[in-house]
């Protein structure tokens, strides 16, 4: 018999269920008919709230960026650059199923509303990661874009395990070490 979901439960459960099988199995995985048997629906019930497989990856890509932004919006106002790095690339690791789908046009209804406002919300928490990391000397659209490579490309790489074996295994302490190249780069220290 199928479980009976309060109005709002659904789109929750189904969305939970979506993201469980991003992290088992990977985005294309992904089935409406499947999500609704492991959460006791019918088969119908999830297109109800997500329209189709594309309207739930948006969804979850939504969701993504949302939790990105709260986890940068987390750090202490006193944080800068490294330590906004160190939190993206630990939620690319932690929340690795949204990370696989937030940034993958070709999946996405990239003009959705909620993935837009979630998006401009993460886009906003990183913006002020990044304004210690502007002194006037670089442009500030160039100094967003080496942050966010180096940090994206450094969790692709992480997620992927793609990187030395020497960084150890621990992504906060690998993550600084490197950030660190990029900060001191850019605000390298006095000359004596």
């Amino acid at each position: 018999m199928a479980r009976r979901y309060h109005h709002g439960d659904l789109r929750r459960a189904v969305l939970a269920a979506a993201v469980e099988v991003l992290r088992e199995s990977g985005p294309p995985a992904v089935n409406l008919r499947d999500l609704a048997r492991r959460v006791g629906v019918s088969h119908a019930a999830p297109a109800h709230h997500f329209g189709d497989r594309t309207g739930l990856l948006t969804a979850v890509a939504a969701q993504g960026f949302d939790l990105l932004a709260d986890a940068l919006e987390e750090l202490p106002p006193s944080a800068d650059l490294l330590e906004a790095g160190v939190a993206y690339v630990s939620f690319a690791v932690e929340r690795r199923a949204h990370f696989e789908v937030m940034f993958r046009p070709e999946l996405l209804r990239p003009e959705d509303p909620d993935l837009r406002a979630a998006q401009r919300r993460s886009d906003q928490a990183l913006d002020w990661a990044i304004a210690g990391f502007r002194d006037g000397s670089v442009d500030p659209v160039v100094a967003g874009a080496a942050a966010w490579s180096l940090v994206h490309g450094f969790a692709t790489l992480w997620l992927q395990r793609a990187l030395p074996a020497d960084l150890g295994e621990d992504v906060e302490a690998a993550t600084r070490a490197v950030a660190e190249l990029l900060v001191r780069a850019a605000h390298p220290p006095p000359s004596g």
